[in-house]
């Protein structure tokens, strides 16, 4: 029976054919019909998210609400369904807004062709500060109903004075960007970022800027005159003061969502440690003590130059710029800035150095621009305070920055690798004798082109202007302030936890 079973010829290729068929058949209904089991268990357990806001006004009161919890009226459909028909979600749902990312040969992340509260990374209130703050100071006379200047028109915007005073002129920038934010066109060559957009109602501010211009108040308002018994600067930081402490955006958290603008060292002196909760803009922390001003809460903004900026085409490369290091300006400074009268004393007699006293009157501004751009490396000996707006002169005249100031602080280091693009040498080692040459002179003229190139690359970040553009300094700063008001919420979330409200 056995060898007559195994004598049998196997069935035919046809047969084997339709046997196989047969079992994938029944293999792939057995499959969809667990699938179909699982997703309708699934469907029947977790309810719509549409059907959920659709009926929030049918839900019952939370507990504790008794009767004024029913009584309260159903939110509006607009409120709780986007219009623009995405994935309906609660009232109470987050709107998350990325932090911006500055890319290599681009600017800041942009989100589409419109700029409002629900695209920008930053939603900023603008305190309507009286004109004597802030545009005031530059004729704006701020009569009749308009609370700020009309900027739809950038050539009718209150120019600020020139000189040295441009150096510490970004309160005036952000001003002008922040209150056009809304007007001018977003996005493409001609418009602006979308990182900072102002909003009018307080209570979806991220961040309150104080439209205070302190360095020009500094700078024009601190010396007495005729009759006061104190200064315009000092009187309009005691009114500012005032007029903070009683603003409930202000007392909410101490003012740690605010942002304030002191970028000159001397500004603000009388009123920064009764603000110095708030978050502010400087160009370092040399006069300001731990506590009142750190990198923990504050933002470091550059100077804007005053040197003539270098097109890419325009900048000299390494054999057009026959002097090997350069400095003009104040030689014989305070504290840490004695460094500078050492080199002097070092460098002055090197025929391919140039190191001599300098400032804006008598031309100094041109001949700093010609010497710059005509020098390999350009030096930022530490002064009276650690920074000055010797770097960025030399940045923009793609001359490669030799820091030599151990307590500077940069701007937006967390996203520039300045490394790249500068030389840094400690204090200490500058001031010995014949090391800083041997170290300028020991670059390969292909690391110097590197840090040429790349310096070309940067420039742009150190620009300020209006309408601002992509990358500039403006747009920087406030994705630097941005950045930093992920910190400044998670400890405000923080602090609220225990927070009571009137229901307990």
């Amino acid at each position: 029976m056995v060898a007559e079973r195994k004598m049998q010829p196997p069935p035919p290729p046809e047969h084997r054919r339709a046997l196989r068929f047969v079992a994938f058949l029944a293999v792939s209904l057995l499959a969809f019909s667990c699938w179909a089991l699982v997703s309708s268990r699934i469907n029947d357990a977790v309810p719509d998210s549409a059907a959920l806001v659709g009926d929030v006004d049918k839900m019952p009161a939370l507990a504790g609400d008794g009767e004024e919890g029913a009584r309260r009226p159903a939110p509006a459909a607009s409120a709780a369904v986007p219009a623009s028909g995405g994935a309906a979600r609660l009232m109470s749902d987050p709107v998350i807004r990325e932090p911006p990312v500055v890319r290599e040969g681009g600017g800041e992340g942009e989100r589409g062709g419109r700029c409002d509260a629900d695209t920008a990374a930053l939603r900023v209130y603008v305190y309507d500060l009286p004109a004597e703050f802030h545009f005031g100071m530059l004729g704006w006379d701020g009569k009749g109903e308009a609370a700020w200047p009309d900027l739809r028109d950038g050539r009718a915007a209150p120019h600020y004075p020139g000189g040295l005073n441009l150096q510490h002129s970004v309160a005036y920038w952000l001003a002008l960007d922040i209150l056009s934010s809304t007007t001018l066109p977003p996005g493409g060559a001609a418009g602006r970022p979308c990182i900072a957009v102002r909003v009018t109602n307080a209570s979806l501010a991220d961040v309150f800027f104080v439209p205070f211009f302190a360095s020009l108040s500094y700078n024009r308002h601190s010396k007495l005159l005729r009759g006061e018994r104190v200064s315009r600067n000092r009187a309009l930081q005691a009114e500012l003061v005032k007029y903070l402490a009683r603003r409930e955006e202000w007392r909410r958290w101490g003012g740690r969502d605010h942002l304030i603008v002191p970028h000159h060292p001397n500004s603000m002196m009388e009123a920064r440690k009764k603000l110095s909760a708030a978050m502010f803009v400087l160009s370092d922390f040399g006069r300001y003590s731990p506590d009142v001003a750190n990198l923990k809460k504050d933002v470091i903004a550059p100077y804007n130059h005053v040197v003539r900026s270098l097109a890419d085409d325009e900048s000299p490369a390494f054999d057009q710029r026959p002097v090997l290091a350069y400095f003009q300006g104040a030689i014989h400074r305070k504290a840490g800035g004695k460094v500078r009268q050492k080199l002097y004393q070092l460098l002055k007699g090197e025929p391919d150095v140039h190191f001599s006293y300098g400032s804006v009157r008598q031309n100094g501004i041109r001949r700093a621009t010609a010497g710059m751009s005509t020098s390999k490396f350009c030096l930022n000996i530490a002064g009276d305070t650690p920074s000055s707006n010797r770097l960025f002169d030399a940045i923009v005249s793609h001359c490669v920055p030799v820091v030599i100031s151990d307590d500077i602080e940069l701007p937006f280091e967390d996203v520039l690798d300045y490394s790249e693009f500068c030389v840094f040498v400690r204090a200490a080692d500058a001031a010995r004798k014949g090391f800083l040459l041997r170290l300028l002179r020991g670059v390969p003229r292909d690391e110097w082109t590197r840090m040429w190139r790349r310096l070309k690359e940067v420039a742009r970040h150190f620009e300020y202007q209006y309408p601002s553009r992509p990358g500039d300094a403006v747009q920087m700063i406030w994705g630097a302030v941005a950045r930093k008001m992920h910190s400044v919420k998670l400890q405000l979330h923080k602090r609220g936890r225990f927070q009571r409200t009137a229901w307990e």
